[in-house]
């Protein structure tokens, strides 16, 4: 086991997660219940991760976060760093190209708060932010657990786009996936195996949360 691969990818993966979420939060809820002109346009660009090859999307952001670039000059600017090659990077990186597996799940969660159960709470004198404290969140509180068990192990798994933004900087930018790609070219299957054993593992375990809840979600509903 590469314990310092897999350090980096728990760090990022759980600062991925406690930023990402309340952006979720405020995107989704917002998604869930505006109707606006471009609406369509909005949804299908926070989707457009899902569908991009990993690489292309680290290579827009390998050029956005460039010194020459308004991004990466900006940062420079204000911290006297870059952001390519770097863990900050990575972790902007991260957040661009998880924010399709933390907004979605949120959105429907939203969408399936009742519009009349809300109104009711209005008219009996909660402001619409003791409203979403009291109301919605603890009926969409399965949204969110899934929401940030795919962000989680989306994160731990990502490998195109980490290894374009951040390259492979032991103890700073080499994840736990790049780390496996390292040891299949170095014909070191064993080690290969180990890692990737504990990321299938976590992926499962992943997978089994996100359909146990919305399972549980429709059983509450029925």
């Amino acid at each position: 086991m590469d314990w310092s691969a897999l350090s980096v990818s728990l760090r990022l993966a759980a600062f991925t997660c406690l930023i990402l979420l309340p952006i979720a939060i405020w995107l989704g809820r917002s998604l869930a219940y505006a109707r606006f002109r471009g609406k369509g346009l909005c949804e299908a660009l926070i989707a457009l991760p899902l569908v991009l090859p990993p690489t292309v999307l680290g290579f827009y952001l390998l050029l956005s976060f460039g010194r020459d670039a308004p991004v990466g000059s900006f940062w420079a600017a204000m911290t006297g760093s870059g952001l390519n090659f770097t863990f900050t990077g990575i972790l902007l990186a991260s957040l661009i190209a998880n924010l399709p597996f933390a907004v979605q799940p949120i959105q429907r969660a939203f969408e399936h708060v009742p519009h009349n159960l809300r109104e009711a709470a209005w008219c009996s004198g909660l402001s619409p932010w003791q409203t979403l404290l009291r109301i919605e969140l603890p009926l969409m509180w399965p949204g969110i657990m899934s929401a940030a068990a795919l962000t989680f192990a989306h994160t731990l798994g990502e490998f195109g786009v980490i290894l374009m933004v951040g390259g492979a900087i032991d103890g700073e930018t080499r994840t736990l996936a790049i780390a496996i790609y390292d040891r299949v070219q170095a014909f070191d299957e064993q080690g290969a195996a180990q890692m990737s054993a504990l990321l299938l593992l976590v992926s499962f375990i992943t997978l089994g949360l996100v359909y146990g809840l919305a399972g549980r979600r429709r059983w509450v509903r029925g």
